[in-house]
């Protein structure tokens, strides 16, 4: 594909501050784009102090019900009224979050965190604001400008479509929207993917939360433990953020912190800690506001001040026009990409590509996908045929359906994700001899035991400290990647 310049790259977090780097290393593209809506670098990691106003939780809703894409100018460039609609541009961090996965497997092969094992939110935040300036992929940052349609343009060669993107600014001087449009030989979607959360819907929730408006929230509004001191918490969920938002909230809140969860999480052992109690799955809302259980039991109205949903986050593509683009690009039914080949090319699209979608190992699992993009874009790798993306696609969609989990979660301890990441490798191969692309890197003996031994939080049965983080034994545990 060495007919490939000019690049726009959606986002710059990091995926997008990877994906940069690697597409300037190969030394062929003339021109890289990097569009972000936020007023600077850092993706998911910005932190909000100030979270706004909040949004309107619709249990049950998938994004293109929720954040659907807004109305184009007719003719372009234009100037518009600024457009005030909820786009869920705030970020799901929280005061006092914290990395989970250990250090020297998160940060790129080339620079590592300033420390570790798990950092503060700002570490990360600065970190990907630092690559873009110690890579000098910071002159192709375009800030405070929102990708608002992705269209494939007419072409001669229909097998590598060309695109246009619709982008939108606003001014804050004569406080409109600008629009316009530019033309790109390539697109990699790096938007990241927690931005449009998700509530389940549960009967009678909806008039729950009519009639108790300020009662149920999702984690993405969570920003600070003290907000809730004495307060009467549930929390729904018991994931990464479940486990987060629960330890902190048993310090400020009253007790008992309530828990809602479906199963038993990697963290919990045969009873829960001290000043939490475990519920199981919500059956039903009443509007007396009591709550009801499967297992019968009910927390009444007037023993409840607050319920926080930490039930994640769905992928959201509101740029992405399905009539122009010539295809579906998520099937939430499913719950993956359409047509996808290694969670990063789409078979019916090569000039179209995707990071940081797949569970896995976050920064460095990008790494590999971005410079495996940029050697194929370059002209200097190939794929397998789309018979052979589609047969990954198959059988990759048997063996989860078979396991019952979802299509993108790459899991550690069975191999996947190291034959994963081998596959990426291999597609990117070395560099050219007179040094121009990026070594994919090496997973070495080191990052893998930081993989299978340094944890978050302590796991029922597993042994030891060290440092102040977990050291387990990996024989007992499950999944070293669960925590992502």
């Amino acid at each position: 594909m060495s007919h490939i310049k000019s690049v726009a790259i959606v986002g710059a977090g990091a995926s997008g501050a990877i994906a940069a780097s690697a597409l300037a290393a190969e030394d062929v593209f003339d021109h890289i784009r990097v569009f972000e809506r936020r007023g600077t670098a850092g993706g998911t990691w910005i932190y909000d102090a100030d979270p706004g106003q909040p949004f309107k939780l619709c249990p049950g809703k998938l994004p293109p019900d929720i954040d659907s894409p807004l109305e184009i100018p007719c003719s372009l460039p234009a100037t518009t009224p600024h457009i005030t609609r909820e786009r869920y541009d705030k970020t799901p961090i929280y005061e006092n979050l914290t990395t989970n996965v250990p250090d020297i497997a998160m940060s790129y092969s080339d620079l590592p965190f300033s420390y570790g094992p798990f950092v503060p939110h700002w570490v990360p935040k600065q970190y990907i604001e630092n690559y873009f300036s110690s890579h000098g992929t910071d002159k192709y940052l375009i800030t405070n400008t929102t990708v608002e349609d992705i269209s494939k343009l007419d072409s001669p060669d229909p097998n590598n479509p060309r695109w246009s993107l619709t982008l939108r600014r606003f001014h804050p001087v004569n406080q409109q929207d600008e629009w316009w449009e530019e033309e790109f030989d390539a697109v990699i979607i790096a938007n990241g993917h927690y931005s449009v959360p998700y509530v389940p819907k549960v009967p009678g929730l909806e008039e729950y939360m009519a009639k108790y408006p300020k009662r149920v929230m999702h984690s993405k509004q969570f920003c600070s433990a003290t907000d809730f001191t004495q307060k009467r918490v549930m929390i729904i969920g018991n994931s990464a953020s479940g486990q987060d938002l629960t330890t902190s909230l048993v310090r400020e809140a009253a007790h008992p912190v309530y828990q809602s969860r479906r199963s038993a999480g990697r963290w919990d052992g045969d009873k829960p800690p001290e000043g939490v109690e475990w519920k199981s799955v919500i059956t039903r809302y009443e509007l007396s506001g009591d709550i009801v259980f499967s297992d019968g039991s009910v927390i009444l109205g007037d023993e409840i001040d607050k319920i926080i949903y930490c039930t994640g986050y769905k992928p959201s593509f509101p740029f992405w026009n399905i009539q122009r683009g010539g295809q579906q690009l998520y099937d939430y039914h499913e719950d993956r990409l359409v047509g996808g080949y290694l969670h990063t090319f789409f078979q019916e699209l090569p000039t179209l590509t995707i990071i940081g979608l797949p569970r896995v190992l976050t920064f460095r699992s990008m790494e590999y996908q971005a410079i495996a993009i940029a050697r194929v874009w370059s002209g200097r790798s190939v794929l397998p045929d789309k018979q052979g993306q589609r047969l990954w696609e198959q059988n990759r969609a048997e063996l989860t359906k078979r396991e019952r989990r979802k299509f993108h979660d790459i899991p550690w301890d069975d191999g996947e994700t190291v034959q994963y990441l081998q596959a990426l490798f291999d597609i990117a191969g070395l560099p050219r001899f007179d040094g121009a692309g990026r070594f994919p890197p090496v997973l070495d003996e080191r990052t893998r035991w930081a993989i299978r031994n340094i944890k978050k939080y302590p796991e029922p049965g597993r042994n030891g400290t060290e440092d102040g983080y977990v050291i387990f034994n990996s024989a007992e545990v499950k999944d070293s990647l669960h925590f992502i």
